[in-house]
């Protein structure tokens, strides 16, 4: 059966609750603050932050319509009373002439606006298909703008206070591409730090792509970053050097995440929302 027969089957039954289907039942739900806004919203195949679970499998619903072969994984997690989508895990085999694709999308609970606070994207391409790395720059360029930081195989744009950080070193294409494969430089990483003592994004996002998902396991470092989000491109070389081999795109919302935490404390603690309680009166007797 097809991944997206699949999936409307199951909503049909009832399996895979629409994000705010349970929601008015517990808690009345609240944005959390976030790292992006207006221009500066950025997103990966159409899903940012400001994606709730329902709208992000809707994109993923339309981008792998008619495949047999990919694998689907929705995680549901139990918040209070309400049952919400947690995750959403697509994904698409590389073969020999089929570019490969992971889609991977996190979301805070009902009481948090079942909002995305991490979103990646892995493409693998086939061996006959990888872009050359120039056009993969400019066309990611295009997309976000200037980077923070380049090295080390990576594009880093590093978000604080509404707008992409600087540390000096306003790149083009051509300078993102001759410092690419180059190791980050660690002046650099000292401005990006400043004065404080907080934790590296760099760092941070790396983690990130590596441990479990969950809000409450990404918290403490989250806590600790030293910015408000993180995007982060990673450029892995083909089978020639001026190639792409795979292309790793990781979307981080810290300030997000941090607020949706103690919006979901708050919620937890304080119980139902009052217009979850019935509103019968005692009958006249």
């Amino acid at each position: 059966m097809p991944r997206h027969a699949l999936v409307s089957m199951l909503l049909a039954i009832g399996l895979v609750p629409l994000a705010g289907a349970s929601l008015a039942d517990d808690f009345k739900p609240k944005a959390p603050e976030t790292a992006f806004s207006g221009k500066l919203r950025p997103d990966i195949l159409g899903i940012s932050t400001e994606s709730n679970a329902e709208s992000a499998r809707a994109i993923f619903d339309s981008l792998f319509k008619g495949r047999t072969d990919t694998k689907t994984d929705i995680q549901q997690h139990k918040f209070g009373g309400a049952g919400y989508v947690a995750a959403l895990n697509f994904s698409l085999p590389a073969g020999s002439k089929q570019n490969g694709e992971m889609l991977s999308t996190s979301f805070s609970s009902p009481a948090s606006a079942n909002r995305a606070y991490f979103v990646a994207r892995n493409l693998t391409f086939a061996p006959d298909q990888q872009p050359s790395k120039a056009d993969m720059i400019k066309e990611i360029m295009g997309k976000y703008g200037v980077p923070t930081i380049v090295g080390d195989q990576h594009l880093y744009y590093i978000y604080r206070k509404g707008s992409i950080m600087s540390v000096g070193g306003k790149y083009k294409e051509a300078t993102a591409l001759e410092a690419i494969g180059k190791p980050l430089d660690p002046r650099v990483a000292v401005k990006l730090n400043g004065d404080t003592v907080r934790g590296s994004c760099v760092a941070v996002v790396k983690r990130a792509q590596t441990k479990a998902k969950q809000l409450g396991a990404m918290l403490t470092e989250a806590k600790g970053a030293n910015c408000d989000g993180v995007l982060s491109v990673q450029l892995v070389p083909g089978t020639l050097a001026d190639r792409v081999g795979i292309a790793q795109f990781t979307l981080l919302d810290v300030k997000q995440l941090v607020s949706a935490a103690a919006i979901d404390s708050a919620a937890l603690a304080a119980g139902p929302s009052e217009s979850a309680m019935p509103k019968g009166s005692a009958p006249k007797l």
